[in-house]
């Protein structure tokens, strides 16, 4: 037995190497179930009485209660995230932002990481974001009314052969989102906007023959809408880039597994001029092919920014 001791040869324990960060994805993972549920059920009461109030002063009074929460809950999970995670979140160009401004944020997007990520940027330092969600979300058990209550706007979606078959339904989920926009007015908001419309893969990347390094071919329609609905109350664009120093992009798992030891998330703002959205972009060709390129110049620009950023060249000028 000595001998073997004394050997030189060290134990295996490979094995059990996942288990602190299984340990750390459980506990933290528990932490935000208690979160959730402690803030849930307020928020489910007061999305009721928000359901069958007729008064519209009263439903705003309960938006505002409904998104007070939610900021709590987001703010109680970034607390969450700091005791547990080794992850450093490189926030760059949020100074100035204002909760009492309104913003439209258009994001790249590849991992469920983003979301977190967006929270840590943007929480506390902007109104609330409202994300664009798929209708069929709407079904979830209180999450679905959860997102109503917050009055996220709801898309649906039609595939191109669906169209094909239904031609009337073209532009039906662009005029949606027009219309769920139109909530917002008079009261300071954060859209949000994934212009991608899907998480960035090689093999979307490789199928769309996207013109971009890092980034799938973007979508000017919902930006469109949104624009037209709410573009005078718009202060500023957020153009706001997320990268992943490393080879891959990292899921959800390995987050809240502590794997990630730095996300970077830079934030631009841009000054936004009337005539985006003074056009129509349903019925008029010109004006959204107009759209159409400034997206595209938009996202050639963000191509470049990550680049940089994985690079490590200072993107400040």
């Amino acid at each position: 037995m000595a001998a073997r001791r004394g050997s030189g040869k060290s134990l295996d324990l490979s094995h059990s190497v996942p288990m602190p960060r299984m340990l750390t994805a459980v506990v933290l993972l528990a932490l935000m179930l208690v979160n959730t549920l402690v803030l849930i059920g307020p928020m489910l009461l007061i999305a009721l009485i928000k359901l069958i109030l007729p008064i519209k002063a009263s439903r705003s009074a309960c938006s505002a209660a409904v998104m007070w929460i939610a900021e709590t809950w987001a703010e109680i999970n970034k607390a969450i995230f700091a005791l547990l995670l080794p992850t450093k979140w490189d926030i760059r160009g949020a100074e100035g932002l204002r909760r009492d401004r309104s913003f439209l944020v258009i994001c790249n997007h590849q991992s469920w990481v983003d979301i977190p990520a967006l929270i840590q940027a943007l929480n506390n330092k902007t109104p609330y974001f409202k994300f664009f969600l798929k209708k069929e979300l709407i079904w979830v058990p209180f999450l679905g009314l959860a997102f109503w209550a917050l009055d996220y706007p709801f898309m649906k979606r039609y595939s191109k052969r669906y169209l094909q078959r239904h031609p009337d339904m073209k532009g039906k989920d662009l005029e949606i989102a027009r219309r769920a926009c139109e909530k917002f007015r008079g009261l300071p908001v954060t859209v949000t906007n994934f212009l991608e419309g899907t998480r960035f893969t090689a093999d979307k990347h490789e199928d769309q023959r996207s013109p971009y390094r890092h980034l799938l071919r973007p979508k000017s329609g919902g930006i469109a809408f949104a624009l037209n609905a709410l573009g005078d109350q718009i202060d500023a664009l957020l153009d706001v880039t997320i990268v992943y120093p490393g080879e891959h992009t990292p899921g959800f798992w390995a987050l809240i597994s502590g794997q990630v030891p730095k996300v970077i998330i830079d934030i631009e703002t841009r000054q936004l001029a009337p005539e985006l959205w003074q056009g129509d972009y349903a019925n008029d060709p010109g004006f959204r092919q107009f759209m159409h390129q400034w997206v595209a110049e938009l996202w050639e620009q963000k191509d470049d920014r990550i680049e940089r950023l994985r690079r490590g060249i200072d993107t400040s000028f």
